[in-house]
């Protein structure tokens, strides 16, 4: 047995059975030994921000880690936008980032490069291993590191000569890995929230985010409101929003400033759960960073590494709102309209509401498109909403690849852009291959639109020509059929209402990959 043996069967044993792949040179022995050794999923992937991205989504939805295979440094380079995603989303992740061979780094061959400084700053964890047999350690505490609260991002460089080399260690048989256990309660943060409560309810937000957007924690945040006139919301971002019909409705932050402020103007303590203060995505002239009004209160109950439905428990405990019913979004029982009308934002969002089907999963990286999906889609059938939580674009399609793997039996929906689809086109590739059930739907507006809103935003005036170019998608448009069908995806266009609407059925009447192009 080699040392990329002793690797694969220490994350197999350690829970890890999935791993999105794009190897080279180096990697050859670890491609060998995820070939003989059986029980890893091996998932292609033709650009390694597909392969990170997808990992990303697979453990949004699983709720464990998936691994990477990278190829050095200029390999994991080409992935880190969306593990910068992963990062802010707190998905665990564990990276294999193959290395040369130990003595052949002092010849600065061109691949040479520094991988713990690409790794360091979309990583949390970072390990060189020094021997094969010390792969099996290595290994195992980069899943420990992933499986932190919230999870981590752990990058592992395997230098190709403890590949192959021969291990003098058995495999490990110690068990899956655990998720670390939450982190205690504040008992002064509670008391603080709960006064707050009590005395000021419809001034106070409780303001949720990460895990604090599961149906578990958003039960009591519901219970909570009913009981004291609180509002409740979210972080503009969400890595995994429960939410539909027959759950508590979270609206969300908006992302735009002055709405921000707007919406978060009447409240004079919020009480973050999971959640940070917010704060503006940029800086705009004459416009303030923090979005609340001034003079707010904070409190913080419960970080990322607690667990927000334990805290909103004991909250609801101390304010006597454990047995209030939870106010619940009533299923919309509207149609979809089949009308002839060329679609826009809003009937998209009215069409999504009634169409979204039951435990589907979205991916959502409408950008400007998608801006009001949000209140449009709250009483579409129960469904998960996950968003692109470091803003990074180039998220929904690979992550779209990894939410179908670790939920085969689910609808998978990617809404995106197009100018954010072309960052990672190729997931289209993998989804052919590895038959997927996911229904992509690109917003077709030939341009950067979200980039013309913020030209006006930021104060620097009316774009000419050139400024026009680098804001268009134009000359030529991209043709979405061709490019889809190409990676063996099949594909339709869709510009009015009932275009969409039909294809739109015959994408959920069936399984495996398709896309819509709506034209805007």
């Amino acid at each position: 047995m080699n040392g990329a043996h002793l690797l694969v069967h220490t994350l197999l044993d350690a829970g890890v059975d999935t791993c999105f792949t794009n190897p080279g040179t180096s990697e050859m022995h670890f491609v060998a030994a995820l070939d003989s050794v059986p029980g890893m999923r091996c998932v292609l992937g033709l650009f390694e921000g597909v392969v990170t991205g997808a990992a990303d989504g697979y453990s949004r939805i699983a709720d464990r880690p998936a691994s990477t295979l990278l190829h050095l440094g200029p390999g994991l380079a080409n992935g880190l936008a969306n593990l910068h995603n992963a990062k802010k989303a707190g998905s665990g992740i564990v990276n294999i980032v193959g290395d040369h061979a130990r003595a052949h780094l002092a010849l600065d061959a061109p691949l040479t490069s520094d991988i713990h400084g690409v790794a360091a700053p979309m990583s949390h964890w970072v390990h060189t291993s020094a021997s094969t047999d010390g792969l099996a350690v290595d290994g195992r505490e980069a899943v420990v590191q992933a499986r932190a609260r919230p999870g981590r991002i752990a990058t592992l460089t395997l230098p190709a000569d403890l590949a192959w080399s021969e291990a003098d260690v058995p495999p490990p048989v110690l068990g899956a890995v655990p998720c670390a256990e939450p982190a205690a309660l504040q008992e002064e943060a509670l008391r603080a929230a709960a006064a707050a409560l009590r005395t000021d309810g419809p001034g106070t937000l409780l303001l949720l985010g990460g895990l604090a957007l599961r149906e578990r924690a958003t039960e009591w945040a519901g219970r909570i409101q009913a009981a004291t006139g609180c509002a409740v919301m979210s972080e503009f971002y969400g890595p995994r929003i429960e939410r539909g019909a027959g759950r508590v409705a979270v609206p969300r932050v908006p992302y735009v400033v002055d709405p921000a402020l707007a919406a978060l103007a009447p409240y004079r303590h919020i009480v973050l759960v999971g959640a940070r203060e917010p704060v503006a995505f940029f800086a705009y002239p004459g416009k303030p960073g923090r979005l609340e009004a001034p003079g707010t209160a904070f409190t913080l109950l419960a970080t990322p590494a607690h667990d927000p439905a334990q805290a909103l428990e004991a909250l609801a405990e101390a304010i006597g709102a454990r047995r209030v019913a939870v106010p619940v979004v009533e299923r919309s029982a509207a149609v979809p309209h089949e009308t002839a009308d060329a679609l826009t934002p809003a009937n998209l969002g009215e069409l999504l509401a009634s169409l979204i089907p039951e435990h589907a999963i979205v991916l959502d990286e409408a950008v400007s498109s998608g801006r009001g999906f949000d209140r449009a889609t709250r009483a579409a059938a129960p469904h998960d909403w996950l968003t692109g939580m470091g803003g990074s674009i180039g998220f929904a399609l690979p992550a779209a690849v990894g939410a179908a793997i670790a939920a085969p039996q689910r609808k998978v929906i990617a809404l995106t852009g197009d100018g954010s689809a072309m960052y990672t086109l190729q997931a289209l590739w993998t989804m052919a291959r590895e038959g997927l059930d996911v229904t992509v739907v690109v917003f077709a507006n030939r341009a950067y639109q979200i980039l013309r809103g913020e030209f006006a935003g930021v104060g620097a005036g009316v774009p000419g020509r050139r400024a026009t170019d680098m804001l268009t998608l134009d000359r030529p448009d991209l043709d979405w059929m061709a490019l889809s069908r190409g990676l063996g995806v099949p594909a339709s266009r869709a510009d009015t209402a009932a275009s969409f609407v039909q294809a739109w059925r015959n994408a959920m009447g069936g399984r495996g990959p398709v896309l819509i192009e709506a034209v805007l």
